[in-house]
Parts: C-alpha cells; structure tokens; sequence
C-alpha cells in the first residue's frame, strides 16, 4: 500500500471508529495480531481495540476525533490529532462530570498489507484529568 493509502486508513480509524463508534469498520482496518502500546493500557487485537474504544465512547459518547496532521513513510505513519467530547459517562472509575475536554496526542503506526498492525500512541492524559477536576491545574 502506498503511504497516502496508509494515511487513509487511519482518517478512517478516526472518523469511523472513534467519532462515530462504527465498531464494524475495525476489523477492516487492523490486522489480526493488532497491538497498541498506550503507556496506561496495552491492547491486543481488533476486539481488545473494539473494548478500548468502546470503554472511552461510553465515558465521552458525543466524542469526535480530528485528524489534525500526518506523515507517512514506508510502512509507519505519524499523527497528531485533537479529540472533544463531554464526560457523560464512568470513565476509569471516575464518575461523570459532565465537563467538556479536550484530548491532544500523537500516534505512530505500522502497516501490515494495507493494515495497522502496530500502534504506539502518547495523549496529554494529566490535561485531560485536570479538565475533569480529578487533579488540580498546575501553577
């Protein structure tokens, strides 16, 4: 697959998946030994990925996700992107807020046979829990 093929492939992970919660669409998108590497969670497979999703859109159910930029390489891809949504449900124990927040991040994935078969990702997650009121601003 080319690289803007690649690149494709993760807007449509975002648009679909994360801000529609189109669940159908992840087994198009990722291989079947899919593995993310998020410092709080490691998560195996399309299913796992499907329950990692499906756990954030529950806490965040009007979540959308913007692919802000891309670069593509050989078989990896690096994204930034911002998401948004309102803290409507339990998320990781903390119980809803209703507070709107805003998630930064970047993720860096490998390619497959037109799949993502890896993908590493860092999000500002002490942003996020600040603008839920668990943990106070700094400063």
């Amino acid at each position: 697959m080319s690289t803007e093929e690649n690149k494709a492939v993760l807007r449509r992970l975002y648009e679909e998946v994360w801000s529609q919660g189109n669940l159908a669409t992840v087994d198009e998108l990722l291989a079947v030994d899919y593995v993310l590497h998020d410092p709080a969670h490691l998560v195996r497979g399309p299913e796992g990925f499907k329950a990692y999703v499906s756990a954030f859109r529950a806490a965040f159910p009007d979540l959308h996700a913007k692919v802000e930029d891309q670069i593509a390489e050989g078989d990896m891809a690096a994204m930034r992107f911002t998401a948004r949504g309102t803290h409507k449900g339990e998320f990781q124990g903390i119980p809803p807020t209703g507070k709107q927040i805003t998630l930064s991040g970047i993720n860096i994935q490998r390619f497959v046979d037109g799949k993502i078969a890896e993908n590493w990702v860092s999000l500002d997650a002490l942003g996020m829990l600040q603008q839920l009121g668990v943990i106070p601003p700094m400063g």
